[in-house]
């Protein structure tokens, strides 16, 4: 039996597909083959394709929409969050205390016990209390205990905080906590001086923490590629097939992806541009990075159709105290999962865009002064057709959205940041109307793409207020820049992004319909049923 009349292998029957495709935007049902789309139509023209060995789901009515892509994700940090004790769901000092006591009684002498920030993710907002460390000490005894600061950028908002007992300070030693003077305050006892053990860190990217010893909190390679399986689930659960990765992979990560790959077929696509350490390497290291990793992901890059390393985030240094000790612990990334040396400035950043324009590589950047160093390189080399990528973006005037326009951008969003939390205008309509590639992401706070479709339709601050109603999109629009929006981000327009005979096999079966329910309702969906090339990711059917 030839592939064109083999039996399909899964059947979802009895839906409202939303396939995002003009020319049949609608339908009841479709069948997929061969890890791709093979017809669509109603229920009784798809099951006239099933054999015996097809898995045909009746959806009851329920809503099915291609695969969402995520164009802005931090996939990885997601299983990360499992692999120390959590502090979440605690609503009291006292609930603290018990929990970490809890924890340390189950911990080997000797062993450290380090534990997920306090409060409650996504945002660690509020915690119910921070102990000092004598109350550490009364619940954990020579137990050393850490608590770990949150990557600030969750709840964008100074200082992040970090917790020490009075074992962990005297294996750390005086001279740690001086160390840290430049980028944080150390609390001390107003009575005695003593350090209280509580030690406030004034960057948004967690560096205490990487100047522990190395077996104290970090992640090792093989926890990282294990998280990283657990993040591929989570992401299925909301309906996400794809990931972009904007601010890129350092080598860890990058090495992560390759050691999951190997184990069996990925989860979840993943587009990876990469981060480099263009700030640290010199004249002489940049050429080596010019001629080495940056030529290998020039074009579409190298990898295949579930993992893919293409591009690269090369943007405009911004000013942090801390760089040095970040610096000194490459490879290692913590949290960040990118190079914390993938920044330049001047005619340093613009002579290295000027080369990747040249060489034909995809650039992501995520900080506004890029618009005009974009720019200045197009007047070098022209970009218009590499579809560089504008991220985080925040106030763009009339005029700034036809120079993105011009410059043939794809823009990608932050919309939790800067339309649920700062009620910043995050023009959406202006970009869309203007011609403007936009996909969504969720900078993994939190990881589901349907917050961002609540954003840019309601466009609701956490506060309830409504900000700039004028750039509202419909949800049908905002559901097709989560969808043929992130394909188009990854030059993959042709075949995935879109339910069409002969596209990807990605698709999600929805808890309820995106264009039907409720403000809140539309926040909180999720998916019954997630396929990724053929195979069910996830299922709760």
């Amino acid at each position: 039996m030839t592939g064109a009349s083999r039996p399909l292998d899964l059947a979802v029957v009895d839906a409202d597909v939303l396939t995002m495709d003009e020319r049949a935007p609608r339908v009841r049902a479709v069948g997929l083959r061969a890890g791709r789309v093979a017809v669509l139509g109603d229920t009784a023209e798809v099951l006239a394709l099933a054999g015996d060995d097809t898995r045909v789901v009746r959806a009851a009515g329920a809503t099915v929409v291609p695969g969402l892509i995520d164009g802005h994700a931090h996939l990885d940090r997601e299983g990360l969050r499992a692999v120390f004790p959590s502090l979440a769901g605690l609503s009291t000092l006292d609930e603290v205390l018990a929990r970490i006591g809890a924890l340390a009684a189950r911990r080997p002498p000797g062993a450290w016990l380090v534990t997920m920030p306090l409060g409650d993710p996504p945002y660690y907002e509020d915690p119910p209390g921070v102990p000092d460390r004598w109350q550490l000490d009364a619940v954990a005894g020579a137990t050393p205990v850490f608590v770990r600061p949150i990557w600030g950028y969750w709840r964008h908002r100074l200082p992040i905080t970090s917790v020490f007992n009075s074992a962990a300070l005297r294996i750390l030693g005086p001279e740690f906590l001086a160390r840290c003077a430049e980028f944080a305050d150390v609390e001390r006892d107003p009575a005695s001086g003593e350090p209280t053990g509580r030690v406030h860190e004034r960057v948004f990217e967690p560096t205490l923490e990487l100047m522990l010893p190395g077996e104290v909190a970090r992640f090792d390679p093989a926890t990282r590629v294990d998280a990283l399986a657990a993040s591929m689930r989570a992401y299925a659960a909301v309906g996400t097939t794809g990931v972009y990765e904007g601010h890129g992979v350092a080598d860890e990560v990058a090495d992560a992806y390759r050691a999951l790959a190997a184990r069996g077929p990925l989860a979840t696509r993943a587009r990876l541009p990469l981060s480099l350490p263009w700030l640290s390497a010199g004249p002489a290291g940049r050429e080596r990075l010019r001629t080495g990793p940056v030529r290998r992901v020039a074009g579409r890059g190298e990898g295949d159709e579930l993992l893919r390393f293409a591009g690269l985030s090369l943007g405009s240094t911004h000013g942090s105290t801390g760089r040095d000790q970040r610096a000194a612990a490459r490879p290692y990334t913590g949290w960040a999962g990118f190079d914390y040396e993938a920044a330049l400035t001047g005619a340093d950043l613009v002579d290295e865009l000027v080369a990747c324009a040249r060489a034909g590589v995809q650039v992501a950047a995520m900080t506004p002064d890029m618009l005009d160093v974009y720019e200045r390189v197009d007047r070098i080399v022209p970009i218009r057709d590499l579809r560089w990528v504008f991220g985080h973006i925040t106030d763009l005037t009339p005029a700034d959205v036809e120079r993105v326009r011009r410059l043939g951008l794809v823009v990608t969003t932050h919309t939790n940041r800067y339309i649920y939390k700062e009620g910043r205008a995050v023009p959406l309509r202006g970009l869309v109307d203007a011609g403007v590639p936009v996909s969504l992401g969720t900078d993994n706070v939190p990881i589901s793409l349907f917050h961002p479709l609540w954003h840019v339709t309601a466009r609701r601050t956490r506060d309830g207020e409504v900000v700039s109603p004028e750039q509202r999109l419909s949800r049908l629009e905002a559901l097709r820049l989560a969808t043929v929006g992130g394909a188009w981000l990854t030059f993959e327009q042709d075949w995935r992004g879109r339910l069409a005979v002969g596209f990807a096999g990605d698709l999600a079966v929805l808890s309820d319909d995106p264009l039907a329910v409720g403000e809140q309702g539309l926040r909180d969906l999720g998916s019954v049923l997630t396929v990724v090339a053929g195979r069910v990711v996830h299922d709760l059917t």
